[in-house]
This record gives C-alpha cells, structure tokens and sequence, in this order.
C-alpha cells in the first residue's frame, strides 16, 4: 500500500456489493478516510460482517439522487470517487429491465453530473463491464472493442460507459473506467450465481445447479485482484492526467468454461457429484474473454492470484461463512 492513500477522503458507491466490501477492507487498511453510499441494508454483507462499517463514514441514499451525491461530495470533501454501485444480475436484467437501467444508467450520469459540479474531486474510477462489449466475433476483447450490448444488462453497461467517457472528453473530469469479467470471491451471496451456488451445494451435499448448458466461456477475475485494481488505476490517474477518458481491461486472460470452473471447485473440495444441468438461461453472452495488455502496459498492472489461488481462498471463505451461519 502506497501513502496515497492517507487520509484521503474517498467516495464508494455500491459498497455492500460483493467488490465494495472487499475494496472498503482495502482502503481502511491504506488508512483512507471512507465514506460508503448505501441503499438497502445487508447484514450479512462483507462490510457488515468483518465490521468494516464502524470504521467509515455512511450515508443512506440511492445513487440516482443527485443532489445527495453533491451533498455528500460537498460535506465530506470527497478527492476520489469509486463508483460501484450498480444491479449486477444478468437473471434480474432481463425481468426488471427498467430498475436495472435506472440504477446503472442514471445513477452513473448522475454521480457524473455531481462530480462535475464539485471542483475538489480529483479522481473518479467507474465499474464497467466485460459486458459492455456485447456479443463479439473477434477475441478476446481489448479496449479498441465497439460497445454493442444487446441485452438490458449489456446494454446498461455500455451506455453508462459511454456516458463517463463523455463527461471525461466533453467536460474534462477526471475519469477512467475499469471493465473486468465475472467476479467470484467470498462474500457474494447471490446464490444463483454459478461460484457460491456451487460451493453451498457441495457444503450441503447437493446436486450444483448449472442454469445453462455449462458450455458457455467466460473470463473470471477474483474479487480481491478487482478490489487492488481499482485502487491502482486511482492512484495511476492522479499521477497521469493523460488517463482520463480512458478504460482498461482487467483480466487473468484465461478462457473458462461454467463446466470446468465448477469441476475445479469440486476438486478443491474434494467432492464427487453429479451435476444439474438445466440449460435454462437466455440473453447471454456465448464466449467471451478479455486482454489486459493495455493495463500491463500503461499501469504496470499485473494479478496478484491465479484462478486456483482465488477459488481455494473462495472455497474457505465460505466454509467459515456457512458453517457460522
């Protein structure tokens, strides 16, 4: 952890998300002075659960409220904002394609526009999305890829993507964009999702539930390596102005199968079961995987855990959790 980050008062959206909690432990151990925008109360959140919260500052509120952004901007002379907060659920995109919007879409032109209107931000980092891109013929993806999402969630990754990369071009705020694939790590407790579902089953001596036809490729990144990339893309822009405006890749550059990804956990946990291959999901992407040569290149960016080394720390994480639980 570098000094920069040192009482340096910072703005994290979304933070009881699955990243949020990760990249808030992160920030108090740099000693940044934190302040969590939180809408719903979750108990069993990682910023609840490891107590982080009694070491930042909260405020209640939705991140479509522009005004309590800019109050929140204001009163807590915020200097870098991360901005996470979003409906990440590509199953809930596609039922409530309007709330999605709203939260991704809105809520990121309106921090934006906050942003803006505060001269003391000096920094401002937005979650994209491997999904921005859309459906692609040629990978893996790098960052010259056209943004086509075709599907709600896709495309409310794009447009607010496009929207940061307005406000850095047209009005020269200070932003970059990250777009990283699927995030795996403890703390999720979206259980639908393909890594704690699997790993709750096999705890529980069931069958793991595979939605799709478990062929489809996707590229998975660790939550704690998301977390340290945030970070580092905030200091680098702080250092580099140049950077605004611009998005980077993170990624292990591995081409992954939802098969193989659940059969790896079984072999961490040691468990012979067969799988329940349901071959139900709809609006998603076949294959995709991402480059990060850019990231190595321009921030000197590399992985600090390999998939094995994620999933073995997921795996624990949860053993802890459900047997507490």
């Amino acid at each position: 952890m570098s000094g920069f980050w040192r009482d340096r008062p910072v703005l994290v959206t979304g933070a009881t998300g699955l990243v949020g909690g990760w990249l808030v432990q992160r920030l108090l151990a740099a000693e940044a002075d934190v302040v969590c925008l939180v809408r719903d109360w979750i108990p069993q959140c990682e910023l609840v659960r490891t107590n982080a919260l009694a070491s930042v500052k909260v405020v209640r509120g939705d991140v479509r409220d522009q005004a309590l952004l800019e109050r929140i901007l204001g009163e807590h002379e915020i200097d870098t904002v991360i901005h996470l907060a979003a409906q990440t659920i590509v199953g809930i995109a596609n039922r409530n394609p309007v709330s999605t919007f709203e939260t991704n879409i809105q809520g990121t032109w309106a921090l934006l526009e906050a942003c803006r209107r505060s001269p003391l931000v000096k920094q401002i980092v937005v979650a994209s999305s491997d999904k921005a891109y859309g459906d692609q013929e040629v990978l893996p993806y790098d960052e010259t890829t056209p943004l086509q999402g075709q599907h709600p969630y896709d495309v409310s990754k794009s447009c607010a993507d496009l929207i940061a990369h307005a406000y850095a071009k047209s009005y020269g705020l200070p932003v970059t964009i990250t777009r990283c694939g699927n995030f795996y790590g403890g703390g999720d407790l979206n259980w639908n999702r393909i890594v704690p579902g699997t790993i709750r089953a096999v705890l529980r001596g069931q069958r793991p539930v595979i939605r799709s036809d478990g062929h489809s490729i996707r590229d998975y990144f660790y939550v704690e390596d998301g977390a340290a990339a945030y970070m580092l893309l905030a200091e680098r822009l702080a250092s580099q102005p140049n950077l605004r405006g611009e998005a980077f890749n993170f990624s292990n550059e591995l081409q992954i199968s939802v098969l193989d990804l659940v059969r790896a956990i079984l072999t961490i946990m040691g468990a012979d079961l067969t799988l329940d291959i349901r071959n139900e999901a709809a609006n998603e992407i076949r294959h995709q995987y991402l480059s990060a040569a850019k990231a190595r290149r321009v921030l000197g960016w590399k992985p600090l855990f390999t998939l094995e080394e994620g999933l073995t720390r997921t795996v624990a994480w949860y053993q802890e959790f459900l047997a507490r639980e």
